[in-house]
């Protein structure tokens, strides 16, 4: 198992923003502390993004001409994005190499659409690394999004793909106000607030035998931490050890995976992290 990781994806904020490079670094720290190894990052190509996002898009992040107020043009945030989409090419490739990889950098992107950036999100990270396995010929792939929110970007982007299955349990109603249903190849599973482990756990193992119906050649998953029950931004109710258990749940599915990291803002962000890959290794071993 390795984590991917540059310490550029701290360099810029925005003040009183809950995506704080802080929420990265402490993570960083704990995880250097308990022992895990760490891979470098390049940054993606143009043509990466392209594949799943309209040159429009890149033009406007590239020039930092947008306005939305949760993504707000930073200096040099085309370039910090182009890292962290490359943190999750290089996770992917690793996946594919038989080694589970967790990408542990920020932005996030999962609600990135195909011509639109938003909630905190420039370039959609999961997709442009879905896209790369795929033109490396991988017949099919599972995106399982753990993240409070649904995945609106990922959604919108792989929208009536036979080679995608994308499964989103989030809680609803919340940001970005979709996923209120099913369509097509992706699977929505809306969750009230107060949502509880066991109603939660009893939700995703039903979602993941969808996947194993659908028996992809790679998993990649969407890891946000918001669901957890002390996150600022959410009301659903995991607590630490959640994590553990559903990283045990995608690891049983025995596939090639790789995860990147979406929300997750509160203090204990770090430890539900660690029991996440804690999960995913007790299986390996």
């Amino acid at each position: 198992m390795k984590i991917i990781f540059s310490k550029e994806c701290l360099e810029y904020r925005s003040p009183c923003h809950p995506e704080s490079p802080e929420r990265v670094e402490s993570s960083y720290l704990y995880l250097k502390e308990k022992g895990f190894e760490f891979s470098k990052v390049e940054k993606c190509c143009q043509e990466d993004i392209l594949r799943v996002h309209t040159q429009e898009l890149l033009e406007e992040v590239r020039q930092e001409k947008f306005f939305d107020p949760d993504t707000p043009a930073l200096p040099g945030i085309f370039e910090y994005a182009k890292l962290s989409a490359g943190a999750a090419i290089e996770s992917v490739k690793l996946a594919l190499k038989g080694e589970f990889a967790f990408s542990l950098m920020r932005p996030p992107g999962h609600h990135a659409r195909k011509d639109k950036l938003g909630g905190f999100c420039y370039f959609n990270n999961i997709a442009i690394a879905t896209s790369w396995a795929l033109k490396e010929r991988i017949g099919k792939v599972a995106i399982i999004d753990f993240d409070c929110h649904h995945g609106n970007g990922t959604q919108d982007i792989f929208l009536g793909r036979e080679d995608v299955l994308y499964l989103s349990l989030h809680q609803s109603p919340l940001y970005p106000g979709t996923g209120l249903g099913s369509v097509k190849n992706c699977l929505n599973f809306p969750l009230s607030a107060g949502t509880g482990p066991k109603d939660y756990l009893k939700v995703f193992e039903q979602a993941l035998v969808k996947v194993r119906e659908f028996n992809p050649d790679l998993l990649a998953v969407s890891a946000g931490f918001d669901a957890y029950t002390e996150d600022p931004l959410t009301q659903i109710n995991l607590e630490k050890e959640t994590y553990r258990e559903i990283g045990c749940m995608i690891a049983s599915l025995n596939k090639p995976s790789f995860a990147i990291l979406e929300g997750g803002y509160s203090r204990d962000l770090k430890k539900c992290i660690y029991q996440f890959l804690l999960g995913i290794d007790s299986k390996q071993r």
